[in-house]
């Protein structure tokens, strides 16, 4: 195997110039570097991170744990965590967990047998003793969209506040009955935005009526099996808040297969922006989260911990903007903030 003391001798340097290079540690001029940089090219060379990590104790490696093959947002999560990650020289490993506590228990031991330097989790709603494991091993850890436990570090959206906006706007629309469909139960933010959900009856003078609070699950087929039992009720919802983007369009396809039309027959609003939300008919008034900064703020509180920070642990809210568009039934989309991406 090519050595760093071939390309050292091909570039004519010294090895600590090439490691230098390599790793951006240390001032090189600008003929030296591109000799070392034609000398690895023409080598082929290739760092031994394994060595590497021995020498220095880390890795240069975070895992990733969420459910990032079956939920969108976490995909524009974790594109913004490489962003960040590429920028200091760490390169990601990535679990999908499925939001399935049994999956997730055995995706983050593989992980941490892999000694990595630390973690971004979206902790299931199974995760408790994960989570203690965690915590007794002292890795570095950060959550990311859920914060069930304080004593990590956690970047979350503004959960509460946009929810009760959504539920307060429909009231002045002139809406009385108004249901949620809600996420996975035990998961922080389908908990956080059900108190979104009441607080904006309280702040509209309306009554909490049970039959109108559901639960999608966050799933596409349990979301239309209970939009189907709303709309069978005798006295149906006018409006539906869905809490997460697979229900959003799940409610929206069975309000198509009712032949009911949206907003006429009845109004629909939900958390999470997607990139087609605008080109719905009609265009779906929506929470925007900011996927971007949450990856980015997620990956800054990690460093200071594998850095060794050892101040208190704390939750960061991100913003989340609600985007009014015609599903609500406005008929002119009021201006908002950027558009973030799929959610929990």
């Amino acid at each position: 195997m090519v050595t760093i003391t071939d390309v050292a001798r091909r570039a004519g340097v010294s090895a600590s110039t090439v490691s230098h290079v390599l790793n951006n540690t240390r001032f090189v001029s600008e003929e030296a570097r591109e000799r070392v940089l034609e000398a690895i090219d023409t080598l082929d060379y290739v760092p031994n991170h394994q060595a590497r990590s021995l020498v220095r104790s880390k890795t240069q490696q975070i895992g990733v744990a969420m459910s990032a093959l079956t939920n969108l947002y976490f995909g524009e999560v974790v594109h913004a965590i490489e962003e960040a990650t590429s920028k200091v020289g760490y390169t990601l490993v990535l679990a999908d967990t499925h939001d399935d506590p049994a999956t997730e228990a055995r995706v983050v031991a593989a992980l941490r047998e892999r000694r990595l330097d630390g973690l971004l989790l979206a902790p299931s709603s199974g995760a408790a003793k994960v989570l203690d494991r965690l915590a007794r091993t002292g890795l570095p850890t950060v959550l990311v969209d859920r914060s069930p436990d304080a004593r990590f570090d956690a970047v979350c959206s503004e959960n509460v506040k946009p929810v009760a906006q959504l539920v307060l706007h429909l009231a002045q629309r002139g809406h009385r009955r108004i249901a949620m469909v809600a996420g996975m139960a035990g998961l922080t933010t389908s908990e956080e935005r059900v108190t979104g959900y009441r607080k904006g009856l309280a702040a509209a003078g309306l009554p909490e009526v049970p039959e109108l609070m559901v639960r999608g699950g966050s799933d596409a087929e349990r979301t239309r099996v209970v939009v189907g039992a709303l709309l069978d009720l005798p006295d149906p919802p006018t409006a539906i808040v869905a809490a997460q983007n697979t229900m959003v369009i799940a409610t929206m396809r069975t309000l198509q297969e009712r032949g009911l039309s949206v907003p006429g027959d009845i109004a629909v609003v939900g958390f999470d922006d997607f990139e087609w939300a605008e080109v719905f008919s009609p265009r779906l008034t929506t929470v925007a989260q900011d996927a971007g900064a949450i990856g980015s703020k997620a990956v800054e509180l990690l460093l200071r911990r594998i850095a060794g920070s050892t101040s208190q642990p704390k939750t960061v809210r991100i913003p989340a903007v609600v985007q009014h568009r015609e599903s609500c039934g406005c008929t002119q989309a009021r201006p908002g903030g950027t558009h973030g991406g799929s959610g929990t």
